[in-house]
């Protein structure tokens, strides 16, 4: 896990000391495993790892029977990535969420007797059999459109997907002695927990900051595959998010916009918790409490250089803030991501030169131009905090978003902000800022140069902003949440497992009669018996299990 999610999962951990912690970490690339080991606390007692970016083919050979065994699961996976919900054939959705769930764990059930599923998700009968199901009565019609490339194409994804079953972390010196698995996110990574549950009975945690399901249908455009492939992956993830969410214990989105999707997708109202993410909120104090010392004319941008932020929307927006506040300036803060990224910062550095040509007092003088591109760590901004305080207004000008970390920090800092309305903006600055529609650089101008052109309303705004910040985002909120949350589903769903003695013999009272009570225990001496291990009576910690975990962890 990377970035921002990262950072909260390693503070999770931290700030749950009274906690015993396994980790068991998910990488995407090389470069990710490439980026460097992370120290860890005490109460991390082993860190297992897994990359998802290569595998190599397991050599294992299936009898006729483990064939047979393949075929069959694997064709109702498929055929219920292909089925349309038709109620007079029977295949609603209830009945296809079955489908796909069964053959899931029929399929994880085989890796596990026969070793590995590596080499059978790759193989012709794979091909072979989606194509029969993409061919069957009543499949989609852009599923028996599908050619040759196009069932190669998702053989090999659901393949790399699937990895996870194939894992040696199910038993019980693995994921199956964990009092709960906590999936740091949704999708594939939350596979390893929804085995922990089929195999151990393990309750699972799903927090998501940001929906995999609405990630997968934003990363794969019409551009990016032929309508058959977007059509089967958009269904395999649609599954998979539908099992994931029906199977967990408690869900934990990250702010109400991701709850929506949680919800539209079968998920449980009654055990939904939103959590916001956790910052710390110290890095942004001295800012928020020392006078204001911001250009009052100075606009500043701060985030990852990408398509989805709509620089280009906030340049044509900041040239009609120019014909009211001649002064005005605007600071573009950060780095370039993605692989789209330096290219996108070229052709808006190109479109900054064409808006805004250099200014000079004279033909012999040198010009400068109004708008600035930047990274933190240089003369002008060397730290986070002081990019902030470097302008009078913080602008988002994002048409994708889902929590805005950059707003929350521009809270912190005591900012005024101008954002547009995307993802969970509305519900992050709940007031204290200026929201305008995505797009649309007139809006964007104006609000700016109201907030410009008042110093009093940004004042108020700023202070405003940061006292909700620090009510809602800091570390201190996030950990007591989870901390309660860990605490509720290990009271409700203890795990009953024998435990032996040095001998292997059964270990008879060994788990206290308290721990199998089904009740909701509460308040703040509350104490957690369900482990069932000699030694772990009252005030024993919780064995958690997070999935996915910040990359580097060992």
């Amino acid at each position: 896990m990377s970035g921002d999610a990262g950072l909260w999962c390693d503070r999770l951990v931290r700030g749950l000391a009274q906690h015993e912690f396994d980790l068991y970490a998910l990488s995407r690339s090389r470069q990710q495993e490439d980026a460097g080991w992370v120290p860890l606390p005490e109460q991390v007692s082993r860190v297992r790892t897994a990359p998802l970016w290569t595998a190599e083919d397991d050599g294992i050979t299936y009898g006729r029977r483990a064939r047979r065994r393949f075929t069959e699961y694997y064709g109702e996976l498929v055929g219920a990535l292909c089925a349309g919900s038709d109620t007079a054939s029977g295949d609603t959705s209830a009945h296809l969420a079955d489908r796909f769930g069964n053959a899931l764990y029929g399929l994880a059930e085989l890796a596990r007797d026969e070793g590995g599923l590596v080499g059978a998700l790759r193989s012709d009968t794979a091909v072979r059999t989606l194509e029969r199901a993409c061919r069957a009565p009543g499949a989609l019609r852009t599923a028996r459109e599908a050619r040759v490339p196009d069932l190669l194409t998702v053989t090999a994804y659901l393949e790399r997907a699937l990895r996870p079953l194939s894992l040696d972390w199910y038993g019980d010196d693995g994921l199956g002695a964990a009092d709960l698995c906590h999936a740091t996110a949704g999708g594939p990574a939350a596979l390893p927990g929804l085995l922990a549950r089929h195999f151990a009975d393990v309750p699972l945690l799903v927090t998501e900051y940001g929906v995999q399901l609405r990630s997968h249908y934003l990363a794969l455009g019409p551009d990016a595959a032929a309508p058959a492939v977007r059509a089967l992956l958009a269904a395999f993830h649609g599954r998979l998010a539908t099992e994931v969410y029906r199977r967990a214990a408690i869900l934990t989105p990250g702010n109400a916009h991701a709850r929506r999707w949680q919800e539209r997708c079968g998920a449980d109202r009654t055990r939904i918790r939103t959590v916001h993410p956790g910052m710390e909120a110290s890095h942004f104090a001295e800012v928020g409490e020392s006078p204001d010392r911001a250009d009052p004319d100075t606009l500043v941008w701060v985030g990852r250089v990408e398509p989805a932020k709509d620089l280009v929307s906030l340049l044509h927006a900041f040239a009609e803030v120019r014909r009211e506040e001649p002064k005005a300036r605007l600071r573009i803060i950060g780095a370039p991501t993605g692989p789209e990224g330096p290219t996108y910062l070229r052709h808006c550095r190109a479109l900054a030169a064409q808006l805004f040509p250099d200014e000079a007092e004279g033909v012999h003088a040198v010009g400068d131009n109004p708008v600035s591109f930047e990274e933190i760590g240089g003369p002008e901004a060397p730290t986070l905090p002081d990019a902030y305080a470097a302008g009078a207004v913080v602008v988002l000008s994002s048409v994708v978003e889902g929590f805005p970390i950059t707003l929350a920090e521009a809270m912190f800092c005591g900012r005024a902000t101008v954002s547009t309305d995307v993802g969970a903006v509305v519900e992050v600055i709940g007031g204290t800022g200026l929201v305008v529609p995505p797009r649309n650089p007139r809006a964007l101008a104006e609000a700016c140069v109201a907030l410009l052109h008042d110093p009093e309303r940004r004042e108020r705004l700023g202070a405003a902003a940061r006292a909700r910040a620090l009510e809602l985002f800091t570390v201190e909120q996030n950990i007591a949440a989870f901390h309660g949350i860990y605490l509720e589903i290990v009271s409700r769903c203890p795990v009953r497992r024998v435990v032996l003695d040095e001998a292997g013999a059964p270990l008879p009272f060994a788990a206290p009669a308290e721990a199998h009570v089904p009740v909701r225990w509460t308040g703040p001496t509350a104490r957690v018996l369900a482990r069932g291990v000699p030694g772990w009576a009252e005030g024993g910690p919780v064995r958690a299990t997070p999935l996915a975990a910040p990359e580097g962890a060992r």
